[in-house]
């Protein structure tokens, strides 16, 4: 199949017009707007904190300091900290992890800045009062955005909710796929809404691409996108898109109030690997390659051993009341080891506990065909294997915990790919066999982004999205989500 024959007629393409844009960006202001009373909100209240915790209920104390006049001037010095960082930037809100880092540095710049005047001038600010102010407005900012964002990507899912309308540009089979990499993430608010091919594919009847209403060529780009109200054209590969073209068309889309992306060829990689360098006017994407050893393989060592060593400690009634419930249940061991394949394609023993009937190998051969998931696992929702305390275990997922002490052993990781089975490995294919790079997790993407309910492709892509990406803020960042995933329950069966 060709790729122009991957174009179909349609019987309209629906203009909609500049009102469409404008609509789009009045709800985009809106939710900007909702963050800075939210923000405001939460520093007033941790304000209020820092002045009760270090004042009681009373006076200042004596002070001198009129903390009714300190505390507005903060909040605004704060406000003006988070715009100053472009912590309201449309390009930055809503999706991605550099809005939390943004806020967290604004904060972190305002109380040095603070610390330093109030050292220099003598202002006799309580201490006690900004740090507990401080800490508790750069926790509460974060959780607050956490909790406004989460409401948003809920709405983006079902079509509502604040995004951005995307007429995207290039040749037809890069178009499929840069439509087919923006959908997988609704939440990440790019709705593609057009796509402008080369002249040659173009036909007298309006056309689609897929479900894409094709609205133009490369001739009327930005006429293109005023016509269906797209805020942003992402521009993807074509041999008749040169440099000299496309920088015509950042010219003339220039106070038009739409925004140009190039999506390069390159994909699945994370930002901080990713350098622009300008060489002779062109700019240049240099990749670093992963880490695979060093000094942060060391620390995230250090820190999943420490983090299993205390989650034992602490967890121990709830691994010995489980251990109880299992014995009680039905017959059979209270653990389940079960040979892994880690690190390197070296073999170990992982410990879960045990959610099925003793004889479950044998009567793997019987559900066969009913399996529900593709690629080389198996999974069933009912799975008649499961005892009544197993599957109870398995929704929260408990049936994992002695997996801390395969942490604590260094044969797996807090975070990491899912450790897959000899039989899995054995027909793996090169790119697959990249998970083998890193020790295996007791959580990771894959868990945190819908588990069972993924696809193996998708779970592919998420472990080896982890391999080449990996950090110990995403590893927080990871743990962190795992606990909503575990109480939602998505995905566990």
């Amino acid at each position: 199949m060709t790729a122009a024959t991957l174009l179909t007629p349609a019987t309209s393409v629906e203009p909609k017009g500049r009102r469409v844009g404008l609509v789009a960006r009045s709800d985009e202001r809106s939710y900007v707007r909702v963050l800075v009373v939210l923000d405001t909100s939460v520093l007033i209240i941790a304000l209020l904190i820092g002045y009760v915790t270090r004042f009681g209920d009373g006076d200042s104390g004596g002070s001198e300091i009129p903390y009714v006049l300190v505390a507005p001037g903060l909040v605004l010095a704060w406000l003006i900290s988070l715009k100053a960082l472009g912590c309201y930037d449309d390009r930055v809100v809503g999706y991605g992890a550099d809005e939390y880092r943004r806020v967290s540095s604004a904060s972190l710049r305002l109380a040095g800045a603070t610390a330093i005047i109030g050292y220099i001038a003598d202002l006799g600010v309580s201490r006690v009062f900004l740090g507990i102010s401080f800490a508790v407005g750069t926790v509460g900012l974060e959780v607050a955005r956490f909790v406004v964002r989460k409401r948003l990507h809920r709405a983006r899912r079902v079509g509502a909710g604040w995004s951005r309308r995307v007429l995207v540009v290039g040749d037809t089979a890069h178009v499929l796929e840069l439509v087919h990499t923006l959908r997988r993430e609704p939440y990440a608010g790019y709705q593609v809404v057009g796509a402008c091919i080369p002249d040659v594919l173009l036909a007298p009847v309006a056309q689609r691409l897929g479900d894409v209403p094709v609205v133009g060529s490369f001739r009327g780009i930005p006429e293109a996108a005023t016509a269906i109200g797209a805020d942003t054209v992402a521009v993807t590969a074509s041999g008749e898109l040169t440099a000299a073209r496309l920088r015509r068309l950042g010219w003339q889309l220039e106070g038009t109030g739409v925004d140009l992306v190039v999506a390069p060829a390159l994909t699945d990689v994370a930002g901080p690997r990713i350098h622009t360098r300008p060489v002779a006017g062109l700019p240049l994407i240099h990749v670093e390659a992963p880490e695979f050893r060093g000094a942060r393989k060391l620390v995230k060592g250090l820190v999943d051993r420490s983090a299993s060593s205390l989650a034992l400690a602490l967890l121990l009634p709830l691994i010995a009341l489980i251990a109880l419930a299992i014995k009680l249940d039905s017959r059979g061991p209270v653990l389940f080891r079960q040979i892994r394949v880690g690190r390197g394609g070296h073999e170990f023993g992982v410990f879960k506990f045990r959610t099925m009937v003793v004889n479950a190998d044998a009567l793997l051969a019987e559900l066969t065909a009913r399996n529900e998931t593709d690629g080389l696992m198996f999974k069933m929702r009912r799975d008649p294997r499961v005892t009544r305390v197993g599957r109870l275990l398995r929704k929260w997922s408990l049936d994992e915990l002695p997996q801390l002490a395969n942490v604590l052993l260094g044969q797996m990781s807090m975070v990491g790919p899912r450790p897959p089975l000899p039989s899995e490995v054995a027909r793996y294919d090169g790119d697959v066999a990249r998970r083998l790079l890193v020790k295996p997790g007791m959580t990771g993407l894959w868990q945190v982004s819908g588990r069972s309910d993924l696809s193996w492709e998708d779970g592919i892509r998420l472990d080896l999205y982890y391999v080449e990406n990996w950090s110990l803020a995403a590893d927080l960042t990871i743990l962190w989500k795992t606990f909503g995933a575990v109480l939602n329950g998505r995905g566990a069966y």
